[in-house]
């Protein structure tokens, strides 16, 4: 293992706290917890605060969303590990204005589980909460039980759409429909083709043999649909691409946002080449892309690989992610 890390008990903290010292003009932690981020203007009063969490080693997801437009405050946990309920609540009590909280984030079972306790105890402080699970990883599940798959880098969409919904006013009510709209209309899919080497123990996330890859991966190395040679660019990208509209239900006159995300250890460029051809796949189902995202999202440490994220638009949706926002990792307008 060969990893530019102190302790590898450290290295949460640490990538944490060089996060804090480079951008302090735009997250802060509320306490001595340094897992616990929120924006640097929060509680922003009178708004809904937006909370996320999870396991580290996703980096820029959870931790990269917090700022104006987006999510209010993260609580994050060892690598590939839940956060507390406790620091979730305490990310909750940090970011309410008065208006209630929204817990959006992936749908795991450790972080369901945490985050539910967490709502528990904002309920005895008078904060609502409100609940939205992002699950838009197609191989995880069969359309018809799409309300148990995993959530994955498409979750990006949700953060941005429910950020601006937040950030102009709406309710919590509001805010939490949106996300769940979004969520409802974004499907991705992901291909592995090497494993990350956990800090803590040295060891790789899954087995794959030399010249293969795997279509459907999650991004902890959850197993996918199926293992085979490694395919071409263009194949790879047709294959997700048409597998995602046929999810989504498609058709010709169709506006989508589509999200090229890398895993890890994927070149920029090799994105751009996956682009290329989902883009077309998507013209020559007469689909238009009004809303493009090609790069590094959401991530499983260094492993090789990448998704594709797709969400169908309509006025509102793209209304929502063209808003103004403002993150360390991310910014619009």
């Amino acid at each position: 293992m060969k990893k530019i890390i102190n302790a590898p008990e450290a290295f949460v903290d640490e990538f944490v706290e060089g996060i804090l010292l480079a951008h302090p003009d735009l997250v802060k932690t509320p306490g001595d917890d340094i897992r616990i981020l929120v924006r640097a203007d929060a509680p922003q009063q009178g708004k809904v605060g937006i909370v996320t969490g999870g396991g580290s080693g996703h980096l820029p997801l959870f931790k990269g969303y917090v700022g104006r437009g987006l999510c209010s405050g993260v609580a994050i946990g060892n690598v590939f590990s839940s956060p507390s309920s406790d620091q979730i609540f305490q990310a909750t009590k940090a970011v309410d204005g008065g208006a209630g909280v929204l817990y959006l984030y992936g749908n795991y079972g450790g972080d369901v589980f945490n985050f539910d306790l967490a709502a528990d105890l904002a309920e005895l402080e008078d904060i609502p909460t409100r609940t939205v699970l992002g699950r838009d990883d197609v191989a995880s599940q069969p359309n018809e039980r799409k309300h148990d798959r995993r959530g994955v880098a498409g979750i990006i969409f949700a953060y941005k759409a429910a950020g601006a919904a937040a950030e102009r006013g709406d309710t919590l009510e509001q805010v939490a429909t949106i996300a769940e709209d979004v969520v409802e209309h974004t499907a991705t899919m992901g291909i592995g083709l090497a494993p990350t080497i956990l800090p803590t123990t040295g060891q790789p996330s899954f087995e794959l043999p030399d010249g293969e890859m795997e279509i459907g991966i999650g991004i902890h190395g959850e197993p996918g649909t199926r293992r085979g040679p490694l395919e071409t660019a263009d194949e790879i990208a047709e294959h997700i691409v048409s597998a995602l509209i046929d999810d989504l239900g498609l058709t010709t006159g169709a506006r989508v946002a589509i999200l090229v995300n890398g895993l890890g250890a994927t070149p920029l460029e090799e994105l751009y080449v996956l682009y290329r051809k989902a883009f077309r796949v998507l013209a020559d189902h007469g689909i238009e892309v009004a809303k493009n995202y090609v790069g590094e999202y959401a991530t499983s440490l260094e492993m090789a690989g990448a998704s594709i994220s797709l969400l169908d638009l309509d006025d509102e949706r793209l209304a929502l992610l063209e808003a103004p926002a403002k993150s360390p990792f991310f910014q619009e307008g």
